[in-house]
């Protein structure tokens, strides 16, 4: 797996902020959230992808730890990207 796609929506009638489609690693966030919020939720669904059997409270407990770090390193989505590899090579 290269990447999870992010798909951006209205999830209100379903009550959720994001949701995690194992089949095809794509996860579903809601069109409304913004900044801080949108990070956390992104991390979250993420991590659901990424470790299927961990549990709902080490999802939020990891995916709340990994937001505020990137906030605090002042990661935001406004910045141009750099086209730097990642460690394992990819762009």
């Amino acid at each position: 797996m290269k990447r999870i796609k992010v798909k951006y929506k209205k999830l209100g009638k379903f009550k959720a902020w994001g949701m995690a489609n194992y089949d095809d690693n794509t996860i579903e966030v809601d069109s409304n959230l913004k900044a801080k919020k949108k990070m956390e939720i992104i991390i979250h669904e993420c991590l659901h992808c990424l470790f299927k059997d961990m549990e709902e409270e080490d999802v939020i407990k990891n995916s709340v730890i990994l937001t505020n770090t990137l906030w605090h390193e002042h990661f935001r989505s406004i910045e141009p990207e750099q086209k730097i590899p990642l460690q394992d090579g990819t762009k």
